[in-house]
């Protein structure tokens, strides 16, 4: 398996919308947009994410294949990354292997993440690379309509 990371295109978006309405996909991510149907409300936020350039927002691709997406951003002055697999490609590594990738372009530290508590998968990603649970706090989750128990994961 060769995974590498590369810049965003604008024809990777059809495909990144796909995965990011899939509705078994919204309820692990839990913090998407609150309608993630709502196609004009996709294209506003990444129109806004990749307009800032301490934005990096990467795809991953699996043997060329497009298979996920990657980023790092400042939120409340703090650096954190994120990353949205396609759901057909769950528990294959490519999360472990695409973020071990990314690790080494962003050299800001601490560096931190977030999961939702229901999403051990992306707990165990995250613990794999090195990032340690620094605490856990109740956020609404647009996306999926509830309170959601998110937990918050630093890397040093």
């Amino acid at each position: 398996m060769t995974i590498r990371l590369r810049p965003l295109r604008d024809d990777d978006l059809d495909e990144l919308f796909r995965w990011e309405r899939d509705p078994d996909a919204v309820v692990m991510a839990a913090f998407t947009r609150e309608d993630p149907t709502d196609r004009a409300a996709f294209d506003a936020h990444y129109r806004r994410v990749r307009a800032d350039p301490a934005n990096h927002l990467l795809v991953i691709e699996q043997d060329r294949r497009l298979v996920g997406a990657i980023s790092t951003f400042t939120i409340e002055q703090e650096r954190e990354v994120s990353y949205w697999i396609h759901p057909d490609r769950w528990g294959r590594g490519i999360a472990s292997a695409a973020l071990a990738l990314l690790l080494e372009q962003e050299p800001e530290r601490p560096l931190f993440a977030r999961a939702a508590a229901h999403n051990p998968a992306s707990a165990a990603v995250l613990l794999r690379s090195g990032f340690a649970l620094v605490g856990s706090e109740t956020s609404w989750a647009a996306g999926v309509g509830t309170e959601v128990v998110e937990h918050v994961y630093r890397l040093d």
